[in-house]
């Protein structure tokens, strides 16, 4: 193992544009032929960056971009005469641990504390996978580092850790940990942000520039995405059937529900929650689909229909058809994984759906499990045996990106819901619905997932996992299942026909409340606090207005003269604020849960401490004083 360092890297600094731009040009070109591993190192916001090619066979070259101070961005490429399999490459670097509280990553989720570096925390993105990203807060939720790279179709491992003899945190980028195909050049690009702004701004910085690259460009989010929605799966998880969920669209559509999503069953009779039988796509269950969906249609609604992608059951027609054509088989759910690599695969795929639309006018797709399309071990990553691909994820790619061509001739507006873990840069451009994984009445879980895909997510709608609950909860209760996904679309899963009255008011007024602040809810700034305390308190604003909601015991500041509505999103009912701008008269009105108005009055909110009692899962709206 050989080390090559120069006293000073080969560079020039000049002007482009405005902009300092300096250039590093790191020659790997090893006099001696049995040097398998280089080193180099580079600044990157005044960083110690250590880039470690575990191979000669290309040069290497990096070009770092001021953009401001603070945020800077190098582009890393590796190129040679010939073609080459790029070997791993690891970039890494260490800072001291001064106000770091904790880190966030896709994959964090209720657990965002470091870790020491016997045990680092790790993201594995790919295209159906999280996303290339980390971000180190501080104890006051600001950013001290966010590090992210454009490469969001191949894997990419992002850890953070911190080393317990020094007090450093030790981060590392590696590349092409698994196979990659021949290239004659590639090129990565690492963002580096230090800047002192709220880390949610940093990591919605991040993602806004994933969409400059043309492999990550978003869909268009149609106006039914961002709309609440009713999902059959948790209240009538397989037994589906047209007669009652017409009747569900009915009651839904009063209280503002705007889609229906038919789940799992519609397409076999097999009730063993297993995907044995699934592969053919016919509607077993539900016979007539066509009058189905028009008599959704006729209640003005949209009708989305769920698929899950990559199955093909070894009970099915389409297992002979497919056979030999696959990348694993699931144990214990009897289906085999299909390979998107084999044109033969895509077609089949893309064929279903579009027939679908077209048969049956279909308004969209929940399309489920794309995650498992991924390599394993034992995948053979070669272009030969009828695939014209040897990755996985670049057939995958190909794959959806011809079925969205495909289906927007159809129908332009068509509508795919993708759920976590698979809602990563690259997956925002065939969906542009984002759901929370599967969480069912488990409101923290719903919100945190949400949180963190707003965060990542730019326009593309983000909805929450199904709502569900007991028909004997708590009306207070039941409400914290919808106040914790308050700043996403919500979906709803429970049998409104059957859920008790003070239910239905509730649900009623907290989706009528939705719909009316949506804009706000969905386009204002957006402000989750205290990552590490799972976000006791989220906010959204804009120059007129600013809501609220609390799910902790913590006080608001108030600093501006705005309109405001203060949810208590939890069992208490004391809502403390600190007012530390000018003094204002308001007039307040206090709602519990079902919307009905417990107190009105005014107010002059004078500079220091103000608390209010607020009904369990109620609201408090202040409006300032003409």
């Amino acid at each position: 193992m050989r080390y090559l360092n120069w006293d000073k890297p080969i560079g020039c600094v000049f002007k482009r544009e405005g902009r300092a731009m300096l250039f590093f040009v790191l020659s790997l070109c090893i006099m001696n032929g049995n040097a398998q591993e280089s080193k180099e190192s580079f600044k990157l916001s005044d960083n110690d960056i250590d880039l470690i090619y575990e191979s000669d066979n290309a040069e290497l070259k990096v070009e770092v971009d001021k953009k401001q101070r603070g945020l800077e961005i190098a582009t890393i490429t590796l190129s040679s005469g010939e073609k080459f399999i790029p070997e791993k490459l690891s970039i890494k670097w260490a800072v001291p641990s001064n106000n770091i509280a904790g880190y966030w990553s896709s994959s964090a989720f209720l657990n965002k504390t470091i870790t020491p570096d016997w045990g680092p925390a790790k993201v594995k993105s790919m295209l159906s996978r999280h996303a290339p990203v980390i971000s180190l807060f501080g104890y006051d939720d600001a950013n001290r580092q966010t590090f992210a790279v454009s490469e969001a179709l191949n894997t990419v491992i992002t850890s953070t850790s911190v080393k317990e003899e020094n007090g450093m945190m030790y981060n590392e980028v590696q590349l092409f940990t698994e196979k990659h195909k021949e290239v004659k050049e590639y090129k990565v690009q690492l963002r580096f942000d230090t800047r002192e702004i709220p880390f949610s701004r940093a990591l919605q910085e991040v993602a806004s520039w994933w969409t400059t690259f043309d492999l990550y460009k978003p869909a268009i989010v149609p106006e039914a995405a961002k709309l609440p929605v009713y999902s059959s799966w948790y209240s009538y998880h397989q037994n589906v059937s047209k007669e009652e969920l017409v009747k569900e669209c009915k009651l839904a559509k009063t209280m503002g529900f705007e889609s229906i999503i038919v789940d799992d069953g519609w397409q076999t009779l097999d009730s063993n929650r297993g995907y044995a039988y699934t592969g053919d796509w016919n509607p077993e269950r539900i016979e007539d689909m066509k009058g189905f969906v028009e008599a959704v249609h006729d209640l003005d609604m949209k009708f989305i229909l769920w698929y899950a992608v990559p199955f093909v059951g070894e009970k099915s027609a389409a297992y002979e058809k497919m056979k030999g054509k696959f990348l694993s088989y699931w144990e214990g759910q009897g289906t085999y994984v299909l390979d998107p690599r084999f044109p033969k695969v895509r077609s089949f795929i893309i064929e279903t759906y579009v027939k679908a639309v077209r048969e049956w006018d279909l308004d969209g797709f929940k399309l489920d499990f794309l995650g498992t399309f991924r390599a394993r071990k034992d995948t053979d990553l070669v272009a030969e045996g009828g695939r014209d691909y040897a990755s996985v994820n670049e057939g995958t790619d190909r794959l959806m990106t011809d079925l969205m061509s495909s289906l927007r001739d159809v129908k332009p507006d068509i509508m795919v819901e993708f759920r976590q873990p698979y809602t990563g840069p690259a997956m925002r451009k065939y969906g542009n619905m984002l759901r929370a994984g599967d969480c069912p009445n488990v409101a923290l879980i719903n919100r945190v997932a949400t949180t963190d895909l707003r965060l990542l997510s730019g326009n593309t709608a983000v909805h929450s996992d199904m709502l569900m609950w007991h028909n004997n909860e708590s009306t207070e209760n039941a409400a914290l299942q919808l106040l914790n996904v308050m700043f996403s679309v919500p979906q709803i899963s429970v049998k409104l026909a059957d859920i008790p009255k003070d239910h239905f008011e509730m649900v009623r007024f907290y989706t009528d409340y939705w719909l009316k602040n949506r804009s706000l809810i969905l386009e204002g700034e957006f402000i989750p606090y205290a990552p590490q305390s799972n976000y006791p308190m989220i906010s959204s604003e804009d120059r007129h207005k600013k809501i609220v909601a609390l799910y902790g015991n913590v006080v608001v500041n108030v600093s501006s003269v705005k309109e405001m509505d203060i949810i208590n999103a939890k069992t208490s009912n004391k809502i403390i604020i600190d007012v530390v701008g000018e003094k204002q008269d308001y007039n307040y009105a206090i709602y519990d849960c079902k919307g009905k108005e417990v107190k009105k009055d005014r107010i002059k909110l004078k500079k220091g401490v103000h608390a209010f009692d607020v009904p369990a899962s109620g609201l408090i709206s202040l409006i300032p004083k003409k």
